[in-house]
């Protein structure tokens, strides 16, 4: 689901609305969409605001000064000391201006979205557009709660047909105490990131959660929390609305089908559609084709019956017919198309270790929906970095657990462009927030799942954090306990005079139909103990908190079958990593040796690295961690490393003797000599050949060969080099403590190559 405006995270948020030239589409979620011809321009607005206590702050919503040609706009801010414009720093890119929307971006666009568009009056199809322009952060407050009010505001200000306002806040949850819009210093220690969105009259709208595995008793007592606090927007918003809102406009059609030929179209297919809705043999494709046919030969009568039609109306008329017949078995047999009653759950099959050079695999296969998950270690040096403004903007910096969802068009019997788009980046968002909490803090290395969906018929992204946890414990990482995740639908019967809910139906495990027919999709993950992720997306325009924690309370039983299921192929990560399983290995590196082991420029690094496969990564002044992909490559890296920092000397160099040492290599910078045949050459620069100020050691005559009488003064401290110098032998007081000639037989421990 592609949103139709760019929205960066902000502290203070600009929120343009625009009604563009009328557009149709083929069903209600997608509504929003790409800006056409613009059809005029409003008059300008009169300047106000509203302020809003929310928590221990407040939250101030003002219309009227800024983007005054837009139909609506709302700048909502809260308090802060230090404003900048917006992140305070520049983009790292080679044109220094934000480029493409990062995922960031896009997530908070999906959120915004899915908090406004259940709003809308059906049968809107105009193409519209909200843009959210980042005026300013703080780096304090999270921005996206403000955009998403901005939204609400800018939509109830404007003449835009829309069934608002609508609010929304942050609950966290720290130390034990709920916290409703946290900082971002908060949130670092909070175990909840929930984001409410509610409508009037203590409505839910849309939830968004992660969660570091918190109770089900608790989870509940933060939503209700959540929509207490958004009815205090609401009732602000309003008020603005009232002393400055513009009348709504009357749109010049509503793209619903006509009665009469819903009607007809009602006798020509109702019963055929309850056949092929009742033939439990059906799967996902055999079904869609049998509906396809009663389609086709139900809109050529149509077709025939109503000439005039516009095609729409035809195809449209059609589907609140099958719409209807599905949604009435479900309501009235409390029977779904597959059979299943409204709680079982589809066949789950799990496997795991499929792939021998893979780290970990698993494949998870519930109904239709098949998704394979591997996994693949890496050193930290691979986790993800975020640049400075990201970082500024969302406090992350770097990741070293990532998971990453793909959605092929195959998936669904279908053709079509192969690439992430807005849908399996936040899909794979949730599935990853779903994981993370049971990822070990410190474990040390960066963990990838790739989630590959290979079949699908409704909640892929649960079934990705199904097939997730498998191959986690299938790879050993110890997690802490294992996850699952369900998604649970909703089939309603709404009174038409008031809007009101009269009855409705949860669905466990919803099929894809299910989704498309229903009113929610609503995704929950967790363990055994709490839950770790949440996911709403609500169609109507509001849900009672009643049915909501009905869904949390159904979804949780769910949740704990499938684990009991799971928990037959791999209950707990494996105790040993597979054979070709990365390692990690400390080294320890006296400052002594440092210089040898890294080498001149890291030559000995880099040359480890190229030849051996592994990533040396220094961890203090001389311990360096060393990551390889295989066992075998660290044994190569250990001989490499051994090789490399050799003691090559039998005896301790006495300081302040004086040895005779032969020159191996004459350079700019001075002359490389060795005290002992086998021993490394070490560098005597320019500035310790002579009293004199040398630029080159060849005018003094010296040759490769030559032997030269210098004085040992032990090594440097901070990098282990060792200190030599003829130059305080060309005084006469100096007297020759020592001589030593060349010993094949000794060797020396120095490993000094460079400066």
């Amino acid at each position: 689901m592609a949103a139709s405006w760019r929205c960066r995270s902000e502290v203070m948020t600009g929120l343009l609305w625009r009604t563009w030239a009328p557009a149709r589409c083929g069903s209600r979620r997608s509504a929003l969409l790409w800006p056409r011809t613009r059809l005029g321009v409003s008059s300008r607005a009169a300047s106000g605001s509203v302020c809003v206590e929310i928590g221990e702050r407040k939250m101030e919503i003002a219309s009227g000064k800024l983007a005054r040609f837009a139909d609506g706009c709302a700048v909502v801010k809260v308090d802060y000391r230090q404003k900048a414009a917006a992140a305070g720093r520049i983009p790292t890119n080679h044109l220094r201006r934000e480029l493409g929307s990062t995922p960031h971006e896009i997530l908070t666009s999906r959120i915004i979205d899915r908090s406004i568009r259940p709003m809308f009056p059906n049968g809107y199809f105009y193409d519209t557009q909200i843009i959210c322009n980042l005026l300013a952060v703080d780096g304090i407050n999270e921005p996206d709660i403000l955009a998403i009010n901005g939204a609400s505001t800018a939509l109830a200000l404007s003449d835009i047909p829309w069934n608002g306002p609508v609010g929304a806040v942050r609950i966290g949850l720290v130390e034990g105490s709920f916290i409703v819009n946290p900082t971002r210093k908060q949130m670092a220690s909070s175990l909840l990131n929930l984001v409410v969105t509610g409508g009037l009259q203590s409505q839910v709208v849309m939830l968004e959660a992660a969660a570091e595995n918190v109770l089900q008793q608790d989870f509940c007592h933060a939503v209700k929390m959540g929509i207490k606090q958004t009815n205090q927007i609401i009732q602000s918003i309003q008020q603005l609305v009232k002393e400055h809102g513009k009348p709504k406009r009357t749109v010049q059609k509503m793209f619903t089908p006509s009665e009469e030929i819903v009607e007809i179209a009602r006798r020509l297919a109702s019963e055929k559609i309850h056949a092929v809705f009742s033939d439990y043999s059906h799967d996902k494709i055999s079904r869609d084709e049998s509906v396809k046919k009663i389609r086709l030969e139900t809109e050529e009568v149509l077709r025939e019956k109503f000439p005039e039609a516009d095609p729409f109306e035809i195809m449209e008329s059609f589907s609140v017919v099958s719409k209807e017949v599905f949604r009435n078995k479900i309501l009235n047999e409390y029977r779904r198309c597959d059979g299943r009653d409204l709680t079982s759950l589809r066949n789950i099959t799990c496997e795991v270790d499929l792939f021998e050079p893979l780290h970990g695999s698993a494949l998870f296969q519930r109904g239709q929906t098949q998704v394979l998950c591997t996994v693949t270690f890496d050193s930290m040096e691979s986790s993800l970095k975020v640049d400075h403004i990201a970082t500024a903007l969302s406090g992350v910096k770097d990741k070293n657990f990532m998971l990453h969802y793909e959605f092929p068009p195959y998936a669904t019997n279908e053709i079509g462009k192969v690439g992430m788009n807005r849908r399996e980046l936040g899909h794979g968002a949730l599935a990853e927030k779903a994981l993370r909490p049971i990822i070990p803090k410190d474990y040390p290395f960066t963990i990838r799942v790739t989630s590959e969906v290979l079949e699908s018929n409704g909640s892929s992204s649960m079934a990705s954090a199904c097939g997730g946890s498998l191959a986690l414990m299938d790879a050993g990482v110890p997690i802490s306990a294992p996850v699952a995740g369900v998604a649970v639908g909703l089939v309603t019967k709404v009174n038409t005079d008031n809007n009101e809910i009269e009855d409705y139906r949860l669905l466990t495990d919803i099929l894809g139909i299910e989704d498309y027919n229903g009113d929610m999709d609503f995704k929950m993950a967790g363990t055994t103990k709490g839950i770790t992720a949440l996911q709403a997306d609500i169609k109507l325009s509001g849900l009672p908190l009643k049915v909501v924690m009905e869904a949390i309370q159904q979804a949780s039983v769910a949740k704990k079958d499938i684990l009991q299921i799971m928990n037959k192929t791999i209950a707990k990560p494996r105790a040993q990593k597979k054979e070709n399983s990365p390692v990690i290995e400390n080294v320890n590196v006296p400052l002594s040796r440092r210089a040898r082991f890294v080498g001149p420029g890291g030559y000995n690094l880099k040359k480890l690295q190229a030849e051996t496969g592994v990533t040396v990564s220094q961890l203090d002044d001389e311990v360096f961690s060393v990551f390889a992909p295989t066992p075998s490559a660290m044994q190569e890296a250990r001989e490499f490393i051994s090789e490399i920092c050799k003691d090559d000397q039998d005896f301790a160099l006495e300081f302040g003797a004086i040895y005779t040492a032969t020159i191996t290599e004459i350079r700019d910078v001075g002359v490389m000599v060795k005290l002992y045949q086998n021993m490394t050459p070490v560098l005597l620069h320019n500035s310790q050949l002579d009293n004199r100020k040398i630029r080159h050691a060849s005018a003094l005559g010296f040759e490769v060969g030559q032997e030269i009488q210098v004085k040992y003064f032990g090594r440097d401290p901070t990098d282990g080099r060792m200190r030599l110098s003829r130059k305080i032998l060309q005084t006469p007081a100096s007297p020759v403590i020592q001589t030593v000639s060349d010993r094949n037989s000794i060797t020396m421990g120095s490993g000094d190559s460079s400066t």
